[in-house]
């Protein structure tokens, strides 16, 4: 290898590094929604750069956030499919720092209720539902990114989301609802 072949593949390397840095975390967080355990994620992480750097493919990247999150969510749900499914028991989850600086405990153990159930629902809805609602809402990905990494119209995403929500707020309207009536029958 010459002098200058070295120096290039110094720089292409220096560049994915850079790379890497800039949109591990990123990447952590897509696979993280997906997966919903931390060791898996790390995995795809891994396995995500891996690929793009044997490819090559991360250096014809037009749109970088997106293209590294249609890569990382098809290794994530790919991965979701070979295992067997886990339930969601606390811990870490990208919604735990939710909880905002509420005065009294009172407050603070029944916004965190809300929020277990509001991540039971969001479990309980239709795969399509769940997915196009993790990437939007806890990734912060426009509808346009969401359907370039689900590989779906803009517009079949916005219908997803507001489908839903749609739900979501039935559902959660319709739990709170039973909880009233125990509360009031005892």
């Amino acid at each position: 290898m010459t002098a200058f072949g070295r120096e290039e593949a110094v720089g292409r390397e220096e560049q994915f590094a850079a790379l890497v840095e800039r949109q591990a975390r990123f990447v952590y967080r897509v696979a993280y929604s997906v997966v919903k355990n931390a060791e898996d994620a790390e995995d795809v992480v891994q396995e995500a750069f891996l690929k793009l750097y044997r490819t090559g493919a991360w250096r014809g990247m037009e749109e970088e956030k997106a293209y590294l999150a249609r890569v990382a969510w098809r290794i994530a749900v790919g991965r979701v499919q070979r295992l067997p499914r886990r339930e969601m028991v606390g811990g870490e989850d990208a919604m735990d720092g939710l909880v905002s600086g509420e005065s009294s405990p009172e407050d603070l153990a029944m916004r965190r209720s809300e929020e277990l159930r509001l991540r039971q629902l969001i479990e309980e809805l239709p795969e399509d539902l769940r997915q196009t609602l993790r990437l939007s809402s806890l990734e912060e990905m426009s509808s346009r990114e969401v359907g370039m990494v689900m590989g779906i119209p803009e517009g079949t995403v916005r219908t997803r989301l507001m489908r839903a929500r749609a739900e979501l707020r039935r559902r959660f309207e319709a739990a709170g609802a039973s909880v009233r009536a125990r509360k009031e029958t005892r």
